[in-house]
């Protein structure tokens, strides 16, 4: 059983400090990396509203690259074995950066949207792969005492990049949608030029694959991750919704977004303090309140205790995401963590995906008292488990 001394393989090589050059440019690398999918929402719906006249087919765009992501997460991550983490990490973010800009050619040449599409498909694709080549090159720069800090710091920086992200795209869409397409191509190829040069990086070990990659105690982390994926972007999807409810403005759904993502910033700045992982009653505590605040949004009918629940989930996000990490990188096989953090994200976009659909066939409040269900029987198997192993 993983708990509070959660430690896994790292380098060989000197564990830098936080603040070493080479640390400073993983995390700079950690939070550009988000920049396409924080900027996709804003940016392809501007792109659909001048080339369709309706902002709501960009959604097409994003679900594209978002099921891309899922069907690449593996096989392409399996492609590195053998190559330099830092190489083969590059390669990808340059590729996706190319479709961009692809993107970008394809609406000065009045490209068909079709098209725009696939090469939004295409970016997405690597995705995933990203994710888990810098999430193990992590494990090549810090030590295991120093992974929680690390992951709070990140969680945090992804965080404003979220809150960013969107600001940005509808500033730079604004005078034009390629412009902002070009600002996620380029922002989004900053980890191919920070991360540090390959002198010092190892390889990822290219061995015959041994056992399941996936085993049950593997597979209820990945649920709790897509659980959690879901929770969160009902509250982020569904805001604009929310505010209509209540009688607002649709740009009103700040009301809801803005305090969910200082929250997560918030929860992220605190483990970042705390620099340890939690213990298994604590994740089921925090578990219970992630529960508690999807719920409080979904069914109190009343606008505080709705806002109060999206800020309750957002504090849980940054220590319930640091956790799953660390408990991955402990089962994890040293030469398959790639492929596994490839799938930590994977399953987080998937539990998008669901929320998306729920949004999409149920009326709101449905909608999100399915999600918060999901959260529940959740955090009630991760209880289960943790009151067996304690008795064990």
């Amino acid at each position: 059983m993983t708990d509070t001394n959660l430690t896994s393989d790292v380098s060989a090589q000197p564990p830098q400090a936080l603040h070493s050059a080479p640390m400073l440019c993983w995390f700079t690398a950690s939070a550009a990396l988000t920049v396409p999918q924080a900027t996709a929402p804003v940016a392809f719906s501007l792109v659909a509203l001048s080339i369709l006249g309706d902002a709501r087919l960009g959604a097409a765009m994003v679900l594209a690259m978002t099921l891309a992501q899922v069907v690449g997460a593996i096989p392409i991550t399996r492609m590195g074995r053998g190559k330099p983490i830092a190489s083969f990490l590059r390669i990808l973010v340059l590729l996706r950066s190319a479709a961009l800009a692809g993107i970008v050619l394809g609406l000065y040449a009045g490209a068909p949207f079709a098209a725009l599409v696939t090469l939004a498909a295409l970016a997405g694709l690597v995705n995933g792969a990203t994710y888990g080549y810098l999430r193990a090159l992590l494990n090549t720069l810090t030590s295991a005492s120093r992974m929680p800090r690390a992951l709070g710091i990140a969680a945090t920086l992804n965080e404003v990049t979220f809150v960013l992200g969107p600001v940005l795209a509808s500033g730079l869409g604004a005078v034009s949608p390629a412009l902002a397409v070009a600002a996620m191509a380029v922002l989004g190829s900053l980890p191919a030029l920070v991360i540090s040069g390959d002198a010092s990086m190892p390889a990822a070990p290219e061995t015959h694959t041994t056992g399941r990659l996936v085993t049950p105690e593997i597979l209820l982390w990945l649920t709790c991750a897509g659980a959690g994926g879901a929770t969160i972007a009902a509250i982020e999807i569904g805001a604009v919704a929310l505010a209509l409810q209540f009688s607002f403005d649709p740009t009103m759904a700040i009301l809801f977004t803005v305090p969910l993502c200082v929250a997560s910033v918030l929860g992220g700045i605190w483990i970042s303090i705390r620099n340890r992982a939690s213990s298994p009653r604590a994740v089921v505590v925090q578990l219970a309140l992630f529960s508690l605040g999807i719920g409080m949004t979904a069914l109190s009918g009343a606008l505080v205790p709705t806002i109060l629940g999206a800020v309750l989930a957002g504090l849980m996000l940054a220590p319930l995401g640091t956790h799953y990490a660390l408990v991955l990188d402990a089962l994890a096989q040293p030469h398959r963590r790639a492929e596994l953090f490839a799938l930590l994200r994977t399953a987080n976009a998937g539990g998008v995906i669901v929320t998306s659909a729920f949004l999409t066939l149920l009326p709101l409040n449905m909608a999100l008292a399915a999600v918060a269900a999901c959260m529940l029987v959740t955090t009630g198997v991760v209880a289960l488990r943790t009151v067996r192993r304690g008795a064990a």
